[in-house]
């Protein structure tokens, strides 16, 4: 298997985090989208988005991360993709729950707060950070209430769920994430944190 990532990128972390945890042999092809490689059409034949990560196994094609990450774990035996309907239903709410209304509030703080100033493309914009503030909000109010009494998202285990959701936290110190009055959030963080997938997947420099 190959996967086209872009080491930064959040989506691409979770993705490759997987991998390393389930120790699955996966070939990697690096995509720098600051040079706009992913707009080449060698690899718009990939994914026609033109977003990564890719993961290509012989003819098989698939783009968004969670499909992916779903599908790297239906490889071999685990317990971040278990059996049982119930369990993989849990973890695919809290999937649709972080692309409806977990990244929609990280991404702009995160861009507004950190990117921008980086790739020095102006001043952040304070009302696309009022709005994601209060977006961020309700989310973490969400999320902070059911790891209150839990380790994990589902089961009280890890599974690709937390994957999922922690990915968006990538950048939370740069992005200057609220998340002051959300004790479980961070303890949770932390446990992912200390996961060696994790930390090896973590943007460097």
């Amino acid at each position: 298997m190959k996967l086209y990532y872009f080491p930064p990128s959040p989506n691409t972390r979770k993705v490759h985090a997987v991998a390393i945890y389930l120790e699955l042999p996966v070939e990697l092809q690096l995509v720098d989208l600051q040079k706009g490689e992913q707009r080449t059409p060698e690899f718009l034949k990939l994914n026609p988005t033109g977003r990564t990560p890719v993961l290509q196994d012989g003819d098989f094609v698939l783009w968004e991360s969670a499909a992916i990450i779903q599908y790297l774990a239906s490889q071999v035996p685990n317990t971040l993709w278990p059996e049982d309907g119930k369990s993989r239903a849990d973890i695919m709410r809290w999937q649709s729950w972080q692309l409806a209304h977990w990244y929609p509030a990280c991404q702009p703080l995160q861009y507004e707060n950190f990117f921008k100033p980086l790739l020095q493309l102006g001043d952040p914009d304070r009302h696309v950070i009022e709005q994601a503030t209060e977006q961020f909000h309700k989310a973490a109010i969400a999320l902070d209430t059911h790891l209150a009494e839990r380790k994990f998202l589902v089961n009280d285990s890890l599974t690709l769920a937390d994957f999922s959701v922690a990915s968006d936290l990538t950048y939370a110190i740069q992005g200057r994430f609220p998340l002051e009055n959300y004790p479980h959030i961070r303890s949770w963080y932390t446990r992912m944190e200390q996961l060696p997938a994790w930390e090896k997947t973590a943007p460097r420099g």
